[in-house]
């Protein structure tokens, strides 16, 4: 009699449990799962679900990857969006934002640091490299704002006589704002103990520089409305925090163009983090807190709002040679991404100067910005009202 082992007469055994194992968790798995639909489509969870999902999903797929589907079964989207469509379609970059021609797009996200060199250099200032891009700063501690004492001083002697014998204009078509008030200047704070100044006093903050570009707006005849939220408490009192202060100040954007439709052009001011000498240029004997231009690439008025900016900053270099840094664009990989700058087709994001520039270098820059906008302001007015 042939002897046959305990092992083989087992492994049917082994096998037959392993199948019914696997068949009882299959089973209570689609039980499971009909459940959760039932459990979803029947109670108020089916809401949430949805806006959530639908949400979430709107958020990361770009909206030209929507338009490109949709508009493959639907032709009056063809015809209607021909400009949006006729441009090659990277499919992968548009889904994954990841360009196999730039490794960038892909180690960024994994490698700490790596995520500052995404911004695009549109137009490259005199000694503007991926060295020295825009540093943005982050948000005020509450410590950090408290117990303030400024130079009063500097202020009074940068001032001077401003906002006196000015005359009022009636038709506003500028909106200055600040999507980050806070901003402010270490040599405006005398007892400033960190690297990025930060306070709501409007003398020492972007407001003041806000408030300048209106008074030069107003000498050159044209009328600006600024909004002077301080966006650290309006974010307090809404429970909202630092990354959705651009969902404030779209807001404020929003009501001030639905109560004034001449308001055409936007101007979001704010200042980078970079030391003074990469923010300070020295021309003609006078020195000029360096100024720039960030655009949205994020948005259906990328091209337009890009050109605009170019348009500025060449005729800005022209008269004032070295005095910017540049035009750079910036998607959500690395901020924002639009930066309100879908609401029209002329808006911008102006840093003016670094956290180590004073009053004066920041004023002469202001004055230098309103001279070259109010030039161009003349020409484009025709085929604002046309």
């Amino acid at each position: 009699m042939a002897y046959k082992s305990r092992k083989d007469s087992t492994l049917p055994l082994l096998v037959f449990v392993t199948v019914k194992s696997l068949a009882r968790m299959i089973v209570l798995g689609i039980i499971l799962l009909y459940l959760s639909v039932w459990l979803i489509s029947a109670t108020a969870i089916k809401l949430k679900v949805d806006t959530l999902f639908y949400s979430t999903v709107s958020d990361m797929v770009p909206k030209e990857t929507l338009l490109k589907l949709i508009s493959e079964e639907i032709t009056p989207l063809r015809v209607m969006n021909e400009e949006e469509l006729q441009s090659d379609f990277d499919w992968l970059e548009s889904v994954t934002n990841v360009s196999l021609f730039d490794p960038r797009s892909l180690f960024g996200r994994e490698i700490p640091g790596i995520e500052n060199y995404h911004t695009q250099i549109a137009v490259a200032g005199k000694g503007t490299d991926i060295t020295n891009l825009p540093v943005e700063s982050p948000a005020p501690t509450e410590d950090q704002l408290k117990n303030q004492e400024i130079d009063q001083n500097q202020i009074d002697r940068a001032n001077g006589d401003n906002g006196e014998n000015i005359k009022e204009i009636d038709k506003k078509s500028v909106f200055i704002y600040h999507s980050h008030s806070w901003e402010a200047f270490s040599p405006l704070i005398k007892n400033n103990q960190t690297e990025n100044p930060a306070s709501t006093n409007e003398k020492v903050n972007v407001i003041a520089i806000g408030s300048k570009l209106q008074q030069e707006l107003a000498k050159r005849g044209i009328g600006a409305v600024q909004d002077k939220t301080d966006t650290t408490q309006a974010l307090k009192e809404k429970n909202w925090t630092y990354y959705e202060s651009y969902k404030l100040s779209r807001e404020q954007v929003q009501e001030a163009i639905a109560g004034n439709q001449d308001l055409n052009y936007l101007i979001d001011i704010h200042r980078d983090s970079q030391p003074r000498e990469i923010t300070t240029k020295t021309i003609n004997g006078k020195q000029y807190a360096r100024l720039f231009f960030i655009v949205g690439k994020e948005n259906k008025n990328f091209e337009k709002n890009l050109a605009i900016a170019k348009e500025l900053n060449s005729a800005l270099e022209k008269k004032y040679p070295g005095i910017s840094r540049g035009v750079f664009v910036k998607t959500k990989a690395e901020g924002n991404g639009v930066y309100n700058q879908d609401l029209t087709e002329r808006a911008m994001l102006l840093e003016f100067g670094g956290v180590e520039n004073n009053l004066v270098e920041l004023y002469n820059s202001t004055e230098a910005f309103a001279e070259i906008f109010a030039e161009f302001y003349k020409e484009d007015v025709v085929e604002v009202n046309g």
